[in-house]
């Protein structure tokens, strides 16, 4: 069974050594031009790494590019992998390895079809996420499910502490499944269809904090907004005040000996600004 594997990011890199600490190997890879999206969220090069695995490396600006087919097709990929890839395969490339295409979403699909999967699974105040390994098609994220691992979410997570919980089952769900992947012996489950659930994707001005909303929608949005992501923020006297931690007061009336001086009052709560 020959692997192939295509990513641009760290989370995929990471799958890359993952499988490669298990004992297995990659007979391809595919990744960006070094010149293209350098600014990309996790964006890393694989080159240093393809060549101490003598991986054979093709940069390419589409996933889609003929080149890419030619490569798939050349090196007679079973299982091509593409992980932490904005581009969306075409049915060529989903055709073209003798298996399939396996994708992974950092969600427990099909809840969270879709993106900013970190931020969303916080703001929905939801009790877990995790990662799901599918078979892809032509659906976004709708391919049959290969297997998943949870991850527990509490009310203190932060966009920061679950990405890396995220990078890391990634990881492990990697090494978990890859020796069933090699000797043909996955099981796939559709995803069921009355489940699913479509998340957009965010931009920076989706973090600013409601000042006339609720004290703890706007704790939920700053946890969410936190690094890796652009930050939640408010506008006091017209200047843009950016808000990486905070926690919530209940006691509407601030006590001088709390030395709170970073504050936003709410009708429900007092949110009191750490960093």
């Amino acid at each position: 069974m020959k692997l192939g594997f295509v990513t641009c990011v760290k989370i995929g890199l990471n799958c890359m050594e993952a499988i490669y600490k298990e004992g297995k190997k990659l007979d391809f890879a595919l990744t960006l031009p070094d010149n293209i999206a350098k600014d990309k969220s996790g964006r890393v090069y694989i080159e240093d790494f393809c060549k101490q695995h003598n991986i054979p490396l093709l940069k390419s600006g589409h996933i889609n590019n003929v080149d890419v087919i030619a490569a798939i097709n050349n090196y007679d990929i079973d299982w091509l992998f593409i992980v932490g890839w904005s581009q969306i395969a075409n049915l060529n490339i989903l055709k073209s390895p003798n298996k399939g295409v396996i994708g992974m979403h950092p969600t427990l699909l099909p809840i969270g079809r879709g993106r900013a999967s970190i931020p969303w699974a916080i703001i929905k105040g939801l009790d877990k996420t995790g990662v799901t390994m599918f078979k892809m098609d032509m659906g976004i994220d709708t391919g049959s499910i290969i297997s998943q691992m949870e991850v527990p979410l509490n009310k203190k997570t932060t966009s920061t502490t679950l990405y890396s919980q995220i990078v890391d089952t990634h990881s492990r769900l990697i090494k978990k499944m890859i020796k069933p992947i090699l000797e043909d012996k996955i099981r796939l489950e559709p995803q069921e269809e009355l489940k699913a659930s479509i998340w957009p994707g965010r931009k920076p001005k989706d973090g600013e904090i409601n000042l006339k909303g609720s004290v703890y929608d706007a704790e939920k949005l700053v946890r969410a907004s936190t690094h890796p992501y652009p930050g939640a923020f408010y506008y006091q006297d017209g200047i843009k005040c950016t808000v990486w931690s905070a926690k919530i007061l209940k006691d509407m009336k601030i006590k001088p000996d709390l030395k709170v001086t970073n504050h936003i009052e709410f009708e429900d709560g007092i949110l009191v600004i750490q960093n």
